[in-house]
């Protein structure tokens, strides 16, 4: 029975070990494809966060409005709101924060790159919604609607329907070709009429109340029309209560004559198109077009999905930040993970003579795969490297030193309880595959509940965390274990020479004048 259960497991050892080349072989071609691809997609260089390439920073200061109120709750819903914004649009390692107290609440947005003063002003704005009809739309730096000689006899009659002698003062008084009265700001009353610009400035408009709100958009994409004719534009859902809304508008529109037949949407008090209405809207949809890029429908889409700021904000400083500090300590961060990663290759080679230049060997794939990772990652989903990640990846050192070491000392232990080194192989693999699997989930777990819970630089050292410990389990299955099985094979190590790391003397193993 039990010599029939040693040959059954050496049968097996043997088979699954059979082919470790075709496995390590595997390897090579995933990583060298892994590195073309890093190639053909351009990525060749890091994305750095803020503390090591610089960046931008800015503060918005809450606009408090006559008989409004700032509270601490529409302050911490604002930066929740920005903070998705932002992290949608594919920028990581950027900082949305609070500061302050009371109605004294700032938000401080830092982000990383040439780039962060374009996100910092869309991520900044108020992002409010309306649907509102045309009443009257004249060009940019028009003057009245009424002629000299009727202003003095100004009666509602002769004035479009809906439009007001104040209504007209302010369109008249509205020149649209200025800067200044194209930049938005939102806390228009959706409730009331509005002379509004639209973005170039070559019209002016004057809206009736509006009648579809931005809460009640449900899903905001960006598309762009194959036919080539509308470009790119974004797409809007409405929710029950908006699809009723925009049905009843747009069968209503349509039956007026122009300009009235239109509906203009209006982001921030700023028209963004207003097109007209040939028939009755009643799915639930709209596009918002105006020759729109592809980056500028994306990003408005995203501003749109995650709703409206709860406060209109000024922008207060803006600030570019230095990249010097955060050089300094990486160029410290680099030498200490050089320094440690060489203690533990010199360890290995000393303890596990031989056998260390598995260890060393699984330490240079786990490097190479994890900066083709970082490469990757930052074009694809824009991951930047900062000194927190760095941190992360030289604490994966000793993740990954922690699988192999492991594997080793079961290895070796089967090999002092008398097994061959070929069916060592195996069944300390066996053993010692559980408690690898086991030590790597922790580090996972913790890994992914610091990145859901945790802001700011930690997340950047939880993600770095989690991806290189996925990168070790790739490792130990596909690199250590088939090489160390491939090395079982050489006779160097299956006899046992003294540098092998499977001697007597390596092993522990004493042996006595009498029993030799």
């Amino acid at each position: 029975m039990s010599a029939n259960n040693v040959k059954s497991a050496s049968s097996k050892g043997a088979k699954s070990s059979g082919r470790p080349g075709r496995t390590l072989a595997i390897l090579l071609i995933a990583v060298v494809a892994f590195g073309a691809l890093s190639l053909v997609q351009g990525a060749t260089k890091f994305k750095l966060g803020l503390d090591l390439r610089g960046g931008t920073s800015v503060t918005l200061q809450p606009r408090v409005t006559a008989g409004g109120k700032v509270t601490s709750a529409a302050i911490d819903q604002a930066v929740s709101i920005i903070r998705q914004r932002v992290n949608s649009l594919g920028v990581a390692e950027s900082e949305v924060s609070a500061q302050g107290t009371g109605a004294n609440r700032q938000i401080v947005i830092s982000v990383p790159g040439a780039t962060g003063r374009r996100i910092v002003d869309l991520v900044g704005q108020t992002a409010e919604l309306r649907f509102r009809p045309v009443l009257v739309e004249g060009a940019g730096n028009g003057g009245s609607l009424l002629t000299k000689s009727d202003t003095k006899t100004t009666t509602q009659a002769t004035l479009p329907t809906g439009v007001t002698p104040a209504l007209n003062a302010a369109y008249a008084a509205l020149d649209c070709t200025k800067a200044t009265n194209r930049q938005g700001g939102g806390g228009d009353d959706p409730n009331a009429a509005i002379v509004s610009c639209n973005r170039s400035g070559t019209n002016k408009y004057i809206l009736a109340p509006a009648e579809v709100l931005g809460n009640q958009v449900s899903k905001a994409s960006a598309a762009i029309d194959q036919q080539g004719a509308a470009g790119w534009y974004v797409l809007l859902n409405f929710n029950g209560v908006g699809t009723t809304k925009f049905g009843a508008m747009t069968s209503r529109v349509t039956k007026l004559a122009s300009p009235q037949n239109q509906a203009a949407i209006v982001l921030d008090g700023l028209v963004i198109s207003a097109p007209r209405i040939n028939e009755a809207i009643l799915t639930g949809s709209a596009q918002i077009t105006g020759g729109f890029t592809q980056a500028d429908a994306t990003d408005l889409a995203n501003v749109l999905k995650y709703g409206a700021l709860p406060l209109a904000f000024d922008r207060g400083e803006v600030q570019q930040i230095s990249p010097t500090l955060g050089s300094d300590q990486l160029h410290a961060g680099l030498l200490a993970g050089g320094l440690g990663l060489l203690l533990v290759i010199l360890y290995s080679l000393l303890y596990y003579r031989g056998l260390g230049l598995v260890s060393v060997g699984s330490l240079l794939v786990a490097g190479v795969v994890t900066t083709l990772s970082f490469l990757l990652l930052g074009k694809w989903i824009g991951f930047t490297l900062t000194l927190a990640g760095i941190a992360g990846a030289i604490v994966s050192i000793g993740i990954t030193a922690d699988s192999f070491i492991v594997y080793f000392e079961r290895l070796r232990d089967e090999v002092r309880d008398g097994r061959s080194l070929r069916t060592a192989v195996e069944t300390g693999w066996a053993r010692a595959r559980r408690t690898i699997i086991v030590a790597d989930s922790v580090s996972l777990i913790a890994s992914i509940l610091l990145y859901f819970f945790a802001v700011g630089s930690v997340r950047g050292f939880a993600f770095t965390l989690g991806l290189t410990t996925l990168v070790d389990l790739i490792v130990v299955f596909f690199f250590t274990k088939p090489l160390v099985s491939f090395l079982s094979r050489v006779s160097f190590y299956a006899n046992g020479h003294k540098l092998s790391g499977f001697s007597s003397q390596s092993l522990g193993v004493v042996t006595t004048e009498k029993e030799a």
